[in-house]
Parts: C-alpha cells; sequence; structure tokens
C-alpha cells in the first residue's frame, strides 16, 4: 500500500522519462522481495484535452464527439503517473524490456469529457512469476471525492528465477465466434501514440522495433483491448479484465471474436493475442 501522497501541478511529460528510464534499466536488479516505490502520485483538478481524445477515439473506433470517456481512456490520462514511478530509481524493475501482461478495469459510472477529475496511481506491489518478476500498478480516478474509475495493470520484467519453472497449464479455449475481421495499418501504431502519449519505439517503426527483437512495429497492447471494446460497446457500469498473450506485428491482419461476455483478438493460424471479458455492474 503507498505510504505518502506527492501532489502534482501537472501531467508529466512522456519522453523524458522514457529515456531517464532506458538509461537506468541496466541498473536494475529485478526481484520479487526488492523494495519499490511507497508513493502514491495524485494529479488534481485534470480536464481532458477533446482534440486529443478525438483523435484517440477515431484510431481506437470509438465513437466521436459523445460527452463521456470511453473506458480505456482513463488508463491514457494515468500512463505519465504510471511511468513517472516506473522510470524512478527507486523502482526495481528496468524499464527497457518491460511488459504490459494483463489490465483489469472497473468504471463505476459514465465519465462526462468535460468533468474534472483527480488521478492518483501507485504501485500496489511485486510478485514473482515464472519468467521472472510482475509489478502491479493502480491507478484511480474520482470525480467529487467519489472513484468512478480503477484500474490494475501487471508489469513483467523477464529474468532468471532462483527457483525452477513450474510446468503451466494453459486453458484450453475453444475459438470463440468471428466477429469481424481487421486489417490493420503499417501505421496503427504511430496513430495510437500520437493519440496516447506512448510512444515506445517498438510501436512506432520497423527499424526500431528491430531494436529489441522484432520483425516489425507492433500494435500497443491497450490499443487491442480498446478497439475490442469500441466494437463490441460498452455499459456505463462495468468491469473488464483483459491479458496480453502475443503481440500484434503491423501491418496485419487480426479476426475479432465474442459471445456471451468474452472476446479475444486472434491471428493466423488462431494465435490468440489477446483474451478477456466484461461484465455489467
Amino acid at each position: 500500500m503507498a505510504d505518502a501522497a506527492l501532489v502534482l501541478t501537472g501531467s508529466p511529460s512522456l519522453a523524458p522519462l522514457l529515456a531517464r528510464g532506458a538509461l537506468l534499466s541496466p541498473f536494475k536488479r529485478p526481484a520479487p522481495d526488492a523494495e519499490f516505490p511507497r508513493t502514491r502520485l495524485v494529479l488534481p483538478g485534470l480536464r481532458v484535452d477533446l482534440a486529443r481524445l478525438a483523435a484517440y477515439e477515431r484510431v481506437c473506433g470509438f465513437p466521436t464527439g459523445d460527452d463521456a470517456l470511453p473506458p480505456t481512456y482513463p488508463h491514457v490520462l494515468g500512463f505519465p503517473l504510471a511511468m513517472r514511478l516506473m522510470s524512478g530509481r527507486d523502482f526495481p524493475l528496468p524499464l527497457l524490456g518491460l511488459v504490459h501482461t494483463s489490465i483489469t478495469i472497473t468504471r463505476h459510472r459514465a465519465m462526462p469529457a468535460t468533468g474534472a477529475y483527480e488521478l492518483t496511481v501507485h504501485v500496489e506491489g511485486l510478485a514473482p512469476h515464472r519468467r521472472g518478476t510482475e509489478a502491479a500498478v493502480v491507478t484511480e480516478v474520482r470525480e467529487g471525492g467519489d472513484v468512478v474509475w480503477e484500474s490494475r495493470s501487471t508489469y513483467l520484467a523477464r529474468h532468471r528465477t532462483r527457483r525452477p519453472a513450474e510446468a503451466v497449464r494453459e486453458e484450453v479455449r475453444k475459438p470463440l465466434p468471428a466477429v469481424a475481421e481487421w486489417r490493420l495499418a503499417e501505421d496503427v501504431g504511430r496513430r495510437y501514440a500520437a493519440a496516447s502519449g506512448d510512444r515506445n519505439p517498438i510501436h512506432l517503426h520497423p527499424l526500431t522495433a528491430r531494436l529489441f527483437g522484432f520483425p516489425r512495429a507492433i500494435a500497443h497492447g491497450m490499443w487491442t483491448v480498446a478497439r475490442c471494446l469500441a466494437a463490441h460497446g460498452t455499459p456505463d457500469s462495468c468491469h473488464v479484465r483483459a491479458r496480453f498473450r502475443a503481440p500484434v506485428l503491423l501491418p496485419g491482419t487480426v479476426t475479432y471474436a465474442a459471445q456471451d461476455g468474452r472476446f479475444e483478438l486472434r491471428g493466423r493460424e488462431d494465435r490468440l493475442h489477446l483474451t478477456g471479458d466484461f461484465y455489467s455492474t
């Protein structure tokens, strides 16, 4: 649990945080029992940039012009605060190579795009993972003192572990019925980066993606979640869980499938890229 609050006067700029995190990454020593930052960052009086919101809605497939935030947009608002924590010297996991593995979102009520909000972000803790160490980051959005939106993201740092690898039983999932096939353009990563501010080089160009071991640029994981929810629609009050399974290469073709509150994104030979579910609350 976060120990102390640090009130910010504005949203941090992502580019310097990415640079700082990259520079500090070689010096990090990830471990599940490592110390982690206990500060809770608070950003009061936040108002949404409507032009940036419209760009986000267009690239993700949400309707534009509605006075309501898409269910995934508060993640974009909170991401700079999360990056400030994860790029700091006291965060034990290296930012380079850190993988977003899952997210859960709870929206308690509709959120007007013209409203004023308070953001809070803190690191909930670290946990052992069969491939390394996983960190959980919690984001909350308040309006008038009430929590109206909250999320929990997990991020994995891969490294050698002291215990032997455990056999993992993957859930056997029958493919859900296909709803649509999407042909993704090569510039989806750049368009989402411009709208969200997340300019991780693995999403921008084939050349920069190859530096990190990818044959081509890959789509942002949060774009895939947003695109699926935009296609399906969500009620004002809802709970969403999503797990990122495999990267989506750009350009490419994926199949969106959904049934009974479950959804998934599949590639060639039914390779799972994303699985998730949601329900009304």
